[in-house]
């Protein structure tokens, strides 16, 4: 296992690094686990907050690549995503719970493990994410985000909940994963 890639892991078109991303750990203050489905959104992509030009809300997008992008849905769930190129990012849709189980049950109010983070709403709310960590660095010292070595089985489709751009195929996830927001 190796630790956070550089920037230039991340300093690339979001898509490669959505697929990329894909059996990768992430942990925020040691409560997380396995990425098993990814989005992307390019700054020409229709559908990415960034298409019509940065803003003071999306911001963070158009910073430095392996920092954290963080928004609000619908003005009630925050969402997590991993900056790329400027004005791309790599929505973070649900994880395999492996670490601080107990704590992501108790945050969430549920027991079902396979609920926990399968979606980015309920992946935030598990992890505790908030806007206040948007901007924060990938490096910084309460995220931890490791290459395992393994390559999973990955399954691409059309991403999910949008409307323009909906037939890009930029969502990637593991293959039968019980933890996906949505089946492919």
């Amino acid at each position: 296992m190796t630790s956070c890639p550089p920037s230039d892991f991340f300093d690339r078109n979001a898509s490669h690094v959505a697929a990329d991303l894909i059996g990768w750990q992430f942990l925020i203050d040691e409560v997380g686990g396995a990425i098993v489905e990814t989005e992307a959104y390019a700054i020409d992509d229709p559908a990415s907050h960034s298409f019509s030009g940065k803003t003071l809300s999306n911001r963070s997008m158009f910073g430095r690549p392996g920092s954290i992008y963080i928004y609000r849905s619908y003005g009630l769930h925050w969402c997590l995503n991993f900056v790329c190129e400027p004005g791309s990012a790599v929505l973070i849709r649900a994880l395999r719970p492996l670490q601080g189980i107990e704590v992501m049950q108790q945050r969430r109010g549920l027991q079902d493990i396979r609920r926990l983070c399968s979606g980015p709403g309920r992946l935030c709310q598990a992890l505790a994410i908030t806007g206040s960590m948007d901007g924060l660095a990938l490096t910084s010292e309460i995220c931890t985000l490791i290459a395992t070595g393994t390559t999973p089985d990955v399954e691409i489709g059309s991403r999910i909940g949008i409307t323009k751009g909906a037939d890009i195929p930029w969502r990637f996830g593991e293959r039968g994963s019980p933890f996906l927001s949505k089946k492919f």
